[in-house]
């Protein structure tokens, strides 16, 4: 029986779910949202803080800031209400409410930004009033999970060798991405590993991270209107793209079989399972990685409202394809499978 006496010393590491019933192909999905945070995102908060800790950037007099669309910004409120700093959280418009009311309910202060970056659309907002607020007072320590290598370091040292554990014979790995801290960890350690793993990065469509240009995302969690300064695509086999609408879809369709899981789990289940139904094999070993779970969506991916005012009441609809998909072309020197936007009927 675990007993602790701080929040974050507890993360459930070994729980997978089993989609093949529900796929029609093998998947196992690796569940992080069973934390004091709701999300893998207490990973990478964990090791940010006690790195500035160890290095002395952070002390009693200091407070936190840091630029989240949710997941983090409750996994650092709830390190800094346990650790007692303060901490202020730059998020945007697209931010759940849920999710704003549980960093507030831990102390936290919760800025929004609603209006647009000339330059860099509502992230480069929030990034500049993080950088206006380092600016005016010293006190204030900006962790920057954007730029940050501990990051992808809790991944390395966590997430990898845990997958690695129970799956020993691992052939594909999918891996959402926004900062990329959790593909690139992972990655990284499955590059030295004693068998070759398939790194699978599912991103949204309207997301720049691998060259589009940006688009609209109302679905937090996945994406980023720039490129990623973690990223590096050497170590990325392939990339797929998930319109929204197969989110919400997939999203749906994991709760009417009693899976309440978030945004960001639905985009990577979503892009699995269209990757297996073109090359998944008899044996194929996979696995997945689901970020978070589902009660911060529940105003929104969830909610029949929200989701036909988006996206049309086709959307609602667990059995129609969207109206594009996402497709693996040609490989591109940089080593990443580009994704090419396909109509009904071109496969």
């Amino acid at each position: 029986m675990p007993v602790i006496t701080a929040p974050q010393a507890f993360n459930e590491e070994d729980l997978y779910v089993d989609l093949a019933p529900m796929l029609g192909h093998r998947l196992f999905l690796k569940c992080e949202g069973f934390n004091f945070a709701g999300s893998i995102k207490l990973k990478a908060a964990t090791e940010m803080v006690e790195s500035a800790e160890r290095s002395g950037t952070l002390t009693r007099d200091s407070i936190l800031v840091e630029s989240s669309s949710g997941n983090l910004g409750v996994a650092l409120s709830m390190i800094a209400a346990s650790k007692g700093y303060r901490f202020v959280c730059v998020t945007d418009s697209r931010c759940n409410l849920t999710t704003r009311l549980m960093m507030e309910a831990l102390g936290s202060r919760v800025h929004v930004v609603s209006d647009e970056h000339a330059a860099g659309g509502l992230l480069g907002a929030r990034l500049a009033h993080v950088r206006a607020l380092c600016a005016a007072d010293a006190r204030y320590v900006w962790l920057s999970q954007y730029t940050n290598a501990d990051n992808w370091r809790a991944h390395y040292f966590r997430t990898a060798p845990a997958i690695a554990r129970w799956f020993p014979r691992l052939d594909v790995l999918f891996v959402g991405v926004g900062t990329t801290g959790t593909l690139m960890g992972c990655a990284r350690w499955f590059r030295s590993w004693h068998r070759p793993v398939r790194i699978v990065a599912v991103d949204s469509v309207g997301s720049a991270i691998f060259g589009d240009p940006p688009g609209r995302r109302m679905i937090p969690g996945l994406g980023m209107s720039t490129r990623p300064p973690l990223l590096d695509e050497a170590y990325v086999d392939e990339a797929v793209r998930v319109d929204e609408v197969d989110t919400v879809r997939t999203c749906r369709n994991l709760a009417r079989r009693g899976f309440l899981f978030g945004g960001s789990t639905g985009t990577v289940v979503s892009g699995a399972a269209g990757w297996l139904a073109r090359h998944g094999t008899p044996g194929l070993t996979a696995v997945a990685i689901a970020p978070d779970l589902g009660e911060r969506y529940l105003d929104t991916v969830y909610q029949t409202n929200w989701v036909q005012a988006l996206y049309g009441e086709d959307a609602l609809d667990p059995g129609r394809q969207a109206d594009g998909d996402a497709y693996p072309t040609t490989s591109p020197p940089t080593g990443i499978t580009r994704v090419a936007r396909v109509t009904p009927g071109g496969r």
